[in-house]
């Protein structure tokens, strides 16, 4: 059975409800692990007052018996302690850049409040409880993930740090920057945009590594692995570009310059590479290297120094409406793409190796493992 899910919950609204189907029997799932992935995903200086508000914790409503997965659809709860969609006032004056006027378009409804609370990243929440599963199902295979911000207000990070290196100093940096001084001064430039009233975006990068080769397929076009991981990074409020591996810079080489080398350890028999400019995915299936994704976002599109609008009841010149709102989200932004792409390569890995069970799973996975080293 393919791994799917649905989440659902506004933004104020009661609670964040998530379903997951086709996680394999046997699992035991952590309450403190699946809590960490939402505590890291509030995290960020820049953050607003309702990260101030909410707690998250999720609840765990179906699919286990005793900590472990069952193999029927899972329930995840997470309550929103700022509960009060009923009694907000409507919106007629859109913000530039949020789904407002297009969802008003969309539904010829002249009250945007119904699109934000929709709209708005707070469903994002839903999605880290899901990825934390999937998360937990690849670590059983040895798969692991970092985030960290490559560059934020024009502020550029230094990437030359080992895996193990980045992902401690990117946990341990308030804007999850591994570059000491440059997360410094990306703090700096999110003071500053708070005191102009302003907002900031960047640009972070999400790493895996242990991802065996062989996921995703060639075959039709939704089966690539590298589109699906697009896909569902590019779903992500405020995201507005991804790239895999060296990404647009292959428009600039030569394929003698970029194409990475094949190399074969006769004693490990392993295949390997000279470098990873395809970001760990060639024809839209993993090589064995470490999958690379770099993710732009922009700047939160709720200003306290609000733009122009109109107000789309009279037609009149108006400044957009004013929300509470973050200042920047690109630390957390990192997590939740963390996420995201954990569920995506976890449902290829249940695509690859099938099974009913973790113990099936992991029986077809060895043994995946064991024919590819016999080629």
């Amino acid at each position: 059975m393919d791994i799917r899910y649905l989440t659902a919950g506004e933004s104020h609204g009661k609670a964040l409800i998530s379903i997951i189907e086709g996680m394999p029997k046997g699992l035991e799932l952590d309450l403190d692990l699946i809590n960490e992935e939402l505590r890291r995903r509030m995290k960020g200086f820049g953050r607003g007052k309702r990260m101030s508000i909410e707690k998250d914790r999720v609840e765990i409503l179906s699919g286990t018996r005793k900590g472990k997965t069952i193999g029927s659809p899972i329930a995840l709860l997470i309550k929103n302690k700022d509960f009060k969609i009923e009694s907000l006032p409507s919106i007629s004056c859109p913000r530039p850049g949020h789904a407002d006027l297009a969802g008003i378009l969309k539904f010829a409804d002249a009250d945007a409040r119904d699109i934000l609370e929709r709209a708005s990243a707070r469903e994002t929440a839903a999605r880290v409880a899901i990825g934390a599963v999937a998360k937990t199902l690849l670590r059983e295979f040895r798969v692991d993930f970092l985030s960290h911000t490559v560059m934020i207000g024009g502020v550029l990070a230094e990437k030359d740090f080992t895996f193990a290196r980045m992902k401690l100093l990117a946990e341990a940096s308030p804007v999850r920057c591994a570059d000491k001084e440059a997360s410094r001064l990306m703090c700096l430039e999110i003071k500053k945009a708070k005191e102009d009233g302003d907002t900031l975006g960047g640009i972070f990068e999400v790493i895996v590594k242990g991802v065996t080769p062989g996921l995703g397929n060639y075959a039709q076009w939704d089966r690539r692995l590298d589109g699906n991981l697009s896909r569902a990074v590019m779903s992500i409020p405020g995201v507005k570009g991804v790239e895999i591996g060296a990404g647009f810079g292959v428009a600039f080489e030569r394929g003698s310059a970029l194409h990475d080398g094949i190399l074969f350890n006769r004693k490990t028999k392993k295949f390997s590479r000279s470098s990873n400019n395809a970001g760990g995915l060639e024809g839209g299936i993993t090589n064995g290297e470490d999958i690379v994704i770099k993710v732009a976002m922009k700047p939160i599109a709720t200003l306290k120094n609000p733009l122009d609008s109109v107000n789309v009841k009279t037609g009149a010149k108006k400044k957009a409406q004013v929300e509470r709102a973050d200042v920047c989200v690109v630390p957390s932004c990192g997590v939740i793409a963390e996420n995201v792409c954990a569920i995506e390569i976890a449902r290829s890995m249940k695509e690859k190796f099938g099974g009913d069970s973790l113990s099936e799973m992991k029986r077809n996975y060895e043994g995946f493992i064991k024919a590819i080293r016999n080629i």
